[in-house]
């Protein structure tokens, strides 16, 4: 089995940071990629980032600059600082990681179970 928990959402005011953290447990063998998503509601789910093993970062265009994706390959964890947040930031955010279990020959997708970020104007 695979567990992805996240942690370290909340409420903070317009400008303010929160960090969150996914950390990945379980027959894990390798772990290719780590990102976040969030999705809003009546809204698309939309990639925030997403860090390599070799630590290749990618952004979606409205957190450049404000978000910051890292990772612990060693604790399979990853950590998202975001600053400056703004109350469009506000949704649930989910980590995902992109793995290869102990045993198998694929990668396969596993999902958190989503942490709630609200941002008051």
């Amino acid at each position: 089995q695979v567990q992805l928990v996240e942690s370290g959402g909340g409420l903070v005011q317009a400008g303010g940071a929160l960090r969150l953290s996914c950390a990945a447990s379980g027959s894990i063998f390798s772990i290719n990629t780590m990102g976040w998503y969030r999705q809003a509601p009546g809204k698309q789910r939309e990639l925030v980032a997403a860090i390599t093993r070799d630590g290749r970062t990618n952004y979606a265009d409205s957190v450049k600059g404000r978000f910051t994706i890292s990772g612990d390959n060693a604790k399979k964890t990853e950590y998202l600082q975001m600053n400056s947040l703004k109350p469009e930031d506000t949704s649930v955010y989910y980590c995902y990681a992109d793995l290869y279990r102990a045993g198998y020959a694929s990668s396969q997708r596993y999902w958190g179970q989503g942490t709630q970020v609200t941002v008051s104007s």
